[in-house]
């Protein structure tokens, strides 16, 4: 075969090899960009100022919760409740449960999975900013929070709730206030706090 030949034959390969590349290249991109656009919706938090990023929780740490809820009926709220699991969880065990949360992906993922669940109807889920929302009326609160949601959420719940209501803290304690029982367990470790002594704390000190 002529010098020429070969030539053209090495080119012809060349070509080949970036249009293979080429195509590689774009499967590898629409992929990341697919799987970023489905997967952004839960793991980054609605923008606002005080952002509650999407992590689950675990299956002991749900256990805990309930722990400390024991005996407990009535309402129950969940802020920032994320995929619905301690939503869900309540309304299996006969609390008229709803679970407030920002990003609209979560909202809708929640509601399917209560149908999936066998409670819809019982487990209800609303985006809803916890800052806008009113806790006068309710019996249980459940908080995700990070720390620098606790201080402004401390003081409006002392302010709304209930005198008989009881409040869960999952992570991370409220700055002040003196939990009634805790379950240490790492990251799993939750804390429950009786509105009787925060509100008549808050009357005090007010």
């Amino acid at each position: 075969m002529s010098g020429e030949g070969e030539a053209l034959i090495e080119d012809a390969e060349n070509r080949r090899r970036r249009k293979i590349g080429l195509i590689a290249a774009g499967i590898v991109g629409g992929a990341a960009v697919a799987i970023s656009a489905v997967a952004a919706p839960f793991v980054l938090p609605a923008m606002r100022k005080i952002c509650l990023p999407y992590v689950p929780a675990t299956q002991e740490q749900v256990g805990n919760v309930f722990k400390l809820l024991q005996g407990r009926s009535g309402s129950l709220v969940d802020l920032g409740s994320g995929d619905g699991r301690i939503v869900i969880a309540a309304a299996k065990q006969g609390f008229r449960a709803v679970g407030y949360e920002l990003n609209p992906w979560l909202v809708w993922y929640s509601r399917v999975s209560a149908i999936r669940h066998g409670v819809f109807g019982k487990a209800r889920f609303y985006r809803r900013d916890l800052f806008k929302a009113n806790f006068a009326e309710l019996d249980n609160v459940v908080i995700f929070g990070v720390p620098q949601l606790m201080p402004p959420l401390e003081e409006k719940l002392s302010q709304e709730l209930q005198r008989n209501a009881k409040v869960i803290a999952c992570r991370f304690v409220f700055p002040t206030w003196l939990p009634s029982q805790t379950i240490e367990a790492g990251v799993d470790s939750v804390w429950a706090y009786e509105a009787k002594d925060i509100v008549m704390r808050y009357l005090w000190e007010d």
